[in-house]
């Protein structure tokens, strides 16, 4: 009896063995870009399915010199699925920002549609595509930076793991992009949620790095982080972004993000 317990011990060993060597092969047959791949597309269904936000939030402007000024926003979500998501950002203060507007078409193939309304003019004025790297609103996030994470936005290349984090090197396809890559640290025990992105210029210098931190997790599925942190390293100028709690509950539809909405989220 203590010989076929032994024999089935050691056969159920080995079929653990044979099982882990498959495992690590599969991997090792995997191209970097195809594992880069994978991840993104894992974070990207990790996060599918929340409809609809919004939230309040505080930018803090910092100069080179350390000093700052504050900004408080709303920012509405549409989630779409069959191409990227829309979002609506308006300033609530202060004053000399106030009623200025910015909404974003993200789309799964080729450039995103934006779109801008300044109050002074009572005007909406579109974000040209050669336009889109340029400063939002005068912080150190660029108008690229407001859209959504599309899978088919980047060609990637996983490069490395270390303990739960996975580091993947995304280029984006668009030549008009003001980045020729972006190096994005994933966490693949907390689904797939982005803790570092790093930016690189056109000259291929490291530009900016964005830390997301002090995560919440909503509806048990979504996380979202609290702040965002992004160092221009080139111009030693600092935005920080401060969200306030999650509104997953309201109810917005693409009325929400039209033109005309725009206008009214400025007013």
């Amino acid at each position: 009896m203590f010989t076929l317990i032994l024999n089935h011990l050691k056969m159920k060993t080995s079929i653990l063995t044979m099982a882990a060597f498959l495992a690590i092969n599969l991997m090792a047959a995997q191209t970097a870009e195809q594992r880069g791949l994978e991840i993104a597309k894992a974070a990207e269904e990790a996060d599918l399915g929340f409809g609809s936000s919004m939230v309040q939030l505080q930018m803090i402007l910092k100069n080179k010199n350390g000093q700052t000024s504050e900004r408080s926003m709303t920012t509405r979500t549409l989630e779409l699925t069959e191409d990227g998501d829309k979002s609506l950002i308006a300033f609530n203060s202060p004053k000399d920002v106030k009623g200025t507007a910015t909404l974003t078409y993200t789309h799964k193939v080729g450039s995103d549609d934006q779109w801008l309304y300044l109050p002074s003019i009572k005007r909406v004025k579109r974000i040209s595509s050669n336009n889109k790297s340029g400063p939002f609103v005068g912080s150190e996030f660029a108008y690229e930076d407001l859209s959504s994470q599309e899978v088919e936005k980047y060609n990637y290349k996983f490069l490395e793991e270390k303990g739960d984090l996975l580091v993947v090197e995304q280029d984006p396809v668009d030549p008009k992009s003001g980045y020729t890559r972006r190096l994005v640290t994933y966490n693949k025990v907390k689904g797939y949620r982005i803790e570092k992105v790093e930016f690189y210029d056109r000259k291929n210098a490291l530009l900016k790095t964005l830390t997301y931190s002090d995560y919440k997790l909503y509806k048990d599925k979504f996380w979202r982080a609290a702040t965002f942190n992004m160092v221009n390293h080139q111009s030693n100028k600092e935005t920080l972004l401060k969200f306030s709690e999650y509104n997953f509950g309201i109810d917005l539809s693409e009325e929400d993000f039209s033109q005309v909405a725009l206008q009214r989220a400025g007013n």
